[in-house]
């Protein structure tokens, strides 16, 4: 499937690439994205990241880092516990784009199998 090409492509500043690719490398991970898949539903606690994520305490704890100074998500205090929550609505505009465009493709690539 060819790629529309826009008819304004823009060409970025090195700062602009440099701030677009943190955010990349952030979405980068499989448990980062299953964390943030569990944060756009609601906030929740690092104990149930954890338990929701199936992955360790240490790790989550890494991965909520990396998402935090991303600027995806924000951390605060309460009581004993960190709760986690969606910082930049624009992570849920981002998951419905892919989500639209992966079914698009797969849609495509069985008509093309067929």
């Amino acid at each position: 499937m060819a790629a529309k090409k826009t008819t304004n492509p823009k060409i970025f500043s090195e700062a602009a690439l440099s701030l677009i690719s943190v955010r990349f490398r952030a979405l980068s991970e499989p448990v980062r994205l299953r964390l943030l898949n569990c944060l756009m539903l609601e906030d929740h606690n690092v104990t149930q990241l954890v338990k929701l994520s199936g992955t360790g305490q240490a790790n989550v704890s890494k991965h909520l880092a990396i998402l935090r100074d991303a600027g995806m998500i924000h951390m605060r205090r309460d009581g004993l516990s960190t709760i986690c929550s969606i910082a930049d609505p624009f992570i849920h505009q981002l998951y419905e784009i892919m989500s639209e465009h992966l079914k698009s493709e797969h849609a495509e690539l069985g008509k093309a199998l067929k």
